[in-house]
């Protein structure tokens, strides 16, 4: 049986396939290497862009933690401040206060003052009264039932004695 091989060389058909073979295998070559060129630029900028992102990601985390920072610090500032107002405002009250007791004990000794001097200048003022009433009444017993003798030893007791009654 004789087939139709023996003439294969002759058949275009082979030639075009044969022809198809060797252009795919000169062409893959260039084609391969520009497509995994092409693959790999694309992946290199995938890496570029996935660094940029991790880089961008750092500088955020970078400012929050800074931002957290600032936000404790400007609590602890506040609760200084607050702390440090809440003193000044207890020392404020404690100086109101002493001042406070220091006028009230003033104003008490003050008043005791003025007191105690109505007081002396009553008692004065009673014993200037009891003094020209006792001097009175001593004239009118010695106007009445004394001599020019016995009044003028009289007199002279009394105005010595008048001082030490006064006291």
């Amino acid at each position: 049986m004789e087939h139709s091989y023996e003439h294969f060389w002759l058949d275009p058909k082979f030639w075009v396939a044969v022809s198809f073979v060797l252009f795919l295998v000169l062409a893959w070559k260039p084609v391969i290497t520009k497509i995994l060129s092409a693959l790999d630029a694309r992946a290199e900028r995938i890496r570029a862009e996935i660094a940029e992102a991790a880089k961008l990601r750092e500088e955020a985390e970078a400012m929050l933690r800074e931002a957290k920072a600032r936000r404790e610090a400007a609590a602890a500032e506040a609760e200084r401040i607050l702390a440090h107002a809440q003193e000044e405002a207890r020392l404020v009250s404690a100086e109101m206060a002493e001042e406070l007791a220091a006028s009230l004990k003033r104003r008490e000794r003050m008043a005791l003052e003025r007191i105690a001097a109505a007081e002396a200048e009553a008692a004065a003022a009673v014993r200037a009264v009891a003094a020209d009433v006792a001097v009175a009444a001593t004239r009118r017993l010695i106007a009445e039932r004394m001599s020019g003798e016995s009044h003028a030893a009289l007199i002279d007791k009394a105005i010595r004695d008048l001082p030490q009654r006064l006291h």
